[in-house]
């Protein structure tokens, strides 16, 4: 198992970060929410664990990697949802942990998985949070483990029916659906959100 940093070093750490977000900016325009829809610049900061809006499914190389209607979703300001599933509905043996560990301030470190197909391998394209942080918000502990998946990084990512759109930018994990308005976090010149 990947070594991460301990949840006391990590609180000693983040405060910086943490306060920061305090002072960030919004965009001038904001797009409206319809009933049915959310807007990012709703959800909370710091984070919270939400249900998910449907079953989710992974798909790469033709193959379900991951499937499940237990999935629950992060919720952030800016940013769109990324959504996390349970271990067990992940199949087996897909997975390969590495020793690539990210910090997020609210979060915790996070530890990226490879995805090994026979006829494929994806660098990071998962992540979960063996020990999060859940001083802020207790629930956060129920994601210990569960495994969230890029979906800039493998072919498709589905909530229900519909496929969705990988968040701006790259360096997030959001899932953008149509219910999802924004203007979302990625793009060059939006690091201040």
């Amino acid at each position: 198992m990947t070594k991460i940093p301990d949840k006391q070093w990590l609180l000693d750490r983040v405060g910086a970060g943490r306060n920061a977000w305090r002072n960030s900016e919004r965009p001038a325009q904001i797009d409206p929410v319809a009933p049915g829809e959310e807007s990012v610049w709703d959800y909370p900061r710091p984070p919270e664990l939400r249900g998910a809006m449907g079953p989710v499914r992974v798909e790469h190389a033709g193959q379900v990697i991951a499937k499940s209607d237990r999935a629950l979703r992060v919720v952030e300001t800016a940013g769109a949802p990324v959504y996390f599933v349970p271990p067990e509905d992940v199949v087996d043996g897909v997975l390969r942990e590495t020793d690539y560990v990210t910090v997020c301030e609210w979060k915790g470190a996070a530890v990226h998985h490879d995805l090994v197909l026979p006829d494929a391998r994806v660098e990071h394209a998962a992540f979960s949070y063996p020990e999060p942080l859940d001083d802020l918000d207790p629930n956060m502990a129920r994601i210990a483990g569960w495994i969230a998946f890029y979906p800039a990084r493998v072919d498709a990512c589905f909530v229900g029916k519909e496929q969705v759109t990988p968040q701006p930018g790259g360096y997030y994990a959001g899932w953008v659906t149509s219910a999802i308005k924004g203007p979302i976090k990625g793009d060059p010149g939006t690091q201040s959100w």
